[in-house]
Parts: C-alpha cells; sequence; structure tokens
C-alpha cells in the first residue's frame, strides 16, 4: 500500500505522498496562435502551414484539410516538435480542448483560436490534458455565451505532478494500453467509413439511374454523371427551390437558453442529424425569413475545415430557430429527394470545384448553379421512400459502431485519469 495525502481538490481527493499539486504556468509555456486575414491565405507552394482546429483528429495531428499563408511571422509562433496544440477557441464548445502532440520538425504555425503548450515531458502533459482533470476545468471555464479556454484561465489548472521518474513510467504504461485501444478505433473508423461510403454509392445511382431496371436511357449531357432515365431532364437547383444565407450576429448578441432564440450552425449537423447538444442562442430582431420551417434543408455553407462546408440535415420537426451566416436553407417542394442529392456524389463533385486552397465557401450564386438529374414528382417521392429504407439500415449499423467508439473513449479516459491522479501504480 501507498502512502496517500489529501490532494486539497476535492473532485480528485487523495493522491500519493511524493506528488504535489501544480499548477500548468509552472510547468510549461504556452502562447495564442496567428493572426491572419483571408488576403493572406495562399497556396502550399507560396506560404506556410496554419495549423487549426481541424488539423486535430483522434488525438492526432491530421494534415488533410490544410491552410496555408504568406506572412510575416514571429520565431515564437512556429511550432516545434514535442510542443501540444490546444484548440482554445471555437464555435462549437464540444471541440475547446481538442489537443495533440506535434510529430513534425517542418516549418508549421498554429492560427489564432489555437494555443500551443511546450513542457518538458509533453507526453505525460498530453495525457492530463486527454483524462477527466482537463474535462472537468473544460466545463467550469465555458457558459453559455463564452467558448473558449484563456491562456490565464489554462495557466491555473490544478493538476497532481508526480516526479520525473514516475511521469516516465506512467506514461510508458499509458502508451501501450492506449496504443491497443487506439488500434481497435481505427478499425471501427475504417468500418464507418467503408459504410458511409457505400450509403453513398446507393444514393448516387438511385438519384442519377432511377430504380426502374427497364427503364431507356439517354446521355444526360454532363460527362461525368453519364446516362439518365429518357423521360428525366437536366435543372439546377436554383430552379426547384429558393435559399439564402443565414443571421450574422455579434458575441454581444449571445444569452442562454431562457432569453434568446436557437441558432443552428454547423455543429448542430451529427451524421446528417440535427444535433441540440451544443447550442447558441441570440437576442436579436430576426427577420420571418430566416426563420427555421419543417422541411428545410440546413447546410453549411462556410466553414474553417474545408471537409465541413456542403454538410447538411433536414428539419423534420417545428422548431423555432434560426440559423447562423455560415449556413444557408434551401427549401423545396420535395426536400427528401434534394437531400439525397445533396448526399450524393454530384453535391460532393461540384463542391471539389467550387472550393479552393484560398476559398472555403459554397456561395448562393454557386449552389443554384449546381446541375443534377430531376425526374417527375412521383418518381421522386418513390426514389426518396427506396433510399429512406435502405439508408435507414446503414445508419443503424453506423450508429451502433459509433456507440462502440463512445465506449472506448470513456474507458480511454477513465484509464488515464486513474493513473494520471496516483489512483492507480504502474507496477
Amino acid at each position: 500500500m501507498r502512502d496517500l495525502k489529501d490532494s486539497g481538490i476535492e473532485w480528485i481527493g487523495e493522491i500519493p505522498k511524493e506528488w504535489e499539486i501544480s499548477k500548468i504556468k509552472y510547468v510549461g509555456e504556452f502562447r495564442n496562435g496567428l493572426t491572419y486575414s483571408p488576403n493572406d491565405v495562399t497556396d502550399k507552394e507560396n506560404g506556410i502551414l496554419v495549423l487549426r482546429s481541424s488539423n486535430i483528429q483522434n488525438g492526432k495531428i491530421d494534415l488533410n484539410d490544410n491552410v496555408y499563408v504568406s506572412t510575416k511571422i514571429n520565431s515564437n509562433l512556429i511550432v516545434k516538435k514535442g510542443d501540444i496544440l490546444i484548440c482554445s477557441c471555437n464555435g462549437s464548445k464540444q471541440l475547446v480542448g481538442k489537443n495533440a502532440i506535434i510529430n513534425t520538425d517542418k516549418i508549421v504555425t498554429f492560427g489564432s483560436f489555437m494555443m500551443i503548450f511546450r513542457t518538458k515531458n509533453p507526453k505525460f502533459m498530453y495525457y492530463v490534458l486527454n483524462s477527466g482533470i482537463f474535462t472537468y476545468y473544460l466545463e467550469t471555464f465555458s457558459t453559455t455565451t463564452i467558448n473558449q479556454l484563456t491562456s490565464k484561465n489554462f495557466g491555473n489548472m490544478n493538476f497532481p505532478f508526480p516526479p520525473l521518474e514516475s511521469q516516465i513510467k506512467i506514461t510508458n504504461f499509458l502508451d501501450k494500453k492506449c496504443k491497443k485501444i487506439d488500434l481497435i478505433k481505427d478499425k471501427i473508423l475504417t468500418q464507418i467509413s467503408n459504410l458511409k461510403e457505400f450509403k453513398k454509392s446507393i444514393i448516387t445511382k438511385a438519384v442519377t439511374k432511377g430504380l426502374d431496371k427497364n427503364a431507356k436511357f439517354k446521355d444526360s449531357g454532363i460527362e461525368w454523371i453519364g446516362e439518365i432515365p429518357s423521360h428525366w431532364k437536366i435543372s439546377k437547383v436554383k430552379y426547384t427551390g429558393e435559399y439564402r444565407n443565414g443571421l450574422t450576429y455579434s458575441p454581444n448578441d449571445m444569452t442562454d437558453e431562457n432569453n434568446g432564440i436557437l441558432v443552428l450552425r454547423s455543429s448542430n449537423i451529427q451524421n446528417g442529424k440535427i444535433d441540440l447538444k451544443d447550442n447558441v442562442y441570440v437576442s436579436t430582431q430576426i427577420k420571418s425569413n430566416l426563420m427555421i420551417k419543417k422541411g428545410d434543408i440546413l447546410i453549411c455553407s462556410r466553414n474553417g475545415s474545408k471537409n465541413l462546408i456542403g454538410k447538411n440535415t433536414i428539419i423534420n420537426s417545428n422548431i423555432t430557430a434560426t440559423f447562423g451566416a455560415f449556413m444557408m436553407i434551401y427549401r423545396t417542394k420535395n426536400s427528401k429527394f434534394m437531400y439525397y442529392v445533396l448526399n450524393s456524389d454530384i453535391f460532393s463533385y461540384y463542391l471539389e470545384t467550387f472550393l479552393t486552397s484560398t476559398i472555403n465557401q459554397l456561395t448562393t450564386t454557386n449552389f443554384g448553379n449546381i446541375k443534377f438529374p430531376f425526374p417527375p414528382l412521383n418518381e421522386q417521392q418513390e426514389i426518396a421512400n427506396y433510399l429512406d429504407k435502405k439508408c435507414e439500415k446503414i445508419d443503424e449499423i453506423i450508429e451502433l459502431k459509433n456507440k462502440e467508439l463512445e465506449i472506448l473513449d470513456e474507458y480511454k479516459k477513465s484509464l488515464i485519469y486513474e493513473y494520471v491522479t496516483g489512483k492507480k501504480e504502474v507496477k
């Protein structure tokens, strides 16, 4: 049995006698990132990579969605191998605090909504920042109007601090344990990715070829779509409904649930459905045409992460809500069929042509000019009903896989917490 002592922090309880309680500011240095304008954004050949929230995926640095800038950068804003990159500010409260260790020696900077933490034993501190300790503090820092981890709040975080020898033992142990968990997670993530691709292929076939196996076909006039049923036509989005961008509001307009109106944002779309866990409310005058209606398709039209632009969902219930300036609403007669068009390869193709290294935006002009195969109304309904059944089965499997991921994440976090607080000892 180890000798224990009271940590002085009620929710942590006892810690090993030889451990201390320290503050983040005493074990390293930290700073906020680079402020840059859209005019500074350039291509890979002419700029320096700016790490942002979207460059952290599943606790690792991910370089699939990058931004580069051509501006003068102070040396203290260049990351070093071993730095911990932290999302310090985000429209989505759930993303504040996500972090990863920098594992490259390349010349890279980080954006103003990010923070770098530099410390002697980054791996141990990485585990502290991925335990319930950090989660607890993030919940106390965040409010209904503030989604930010300030350097002051971060620096004043208390945590159990073992001797260096114990830090190394704990780190080595958790590396092995977490690697096993991450391998299982990677397999599940691959399965989910394959299921989503399978679902998309079913949707694309139905909205471009129809359901009648005996139908006659004609050339669509669009090379990458090929043939379509001969009685279908090619239309544009602007001829099938109305669409508009959302509400512009300032931080001063934000309030709590009891005094404001819900503003739907990108974070309110999760896995193709409305998710109301991460909400913002505003107390400002809102025009009637900016109020959501049942049957509207909500689309993310602008985002710092290119991968999120175009994600969409149907509003299936009567909710009192508006939508933010980085979102778009599309209102059409058969919204279910058009929802499937917007979740097919058709929409993906156009998004790739609209978005560049310097433009992360789906404009109303570009959206309205999207061409797609347009069947008669009765076939639209048949296709929508067919896809509802097909996709429901796939979505059920994906949901089960996501629950498996949640269970693994909770297990991993609790495992880390047990060891970085000294509840369990590495033998």
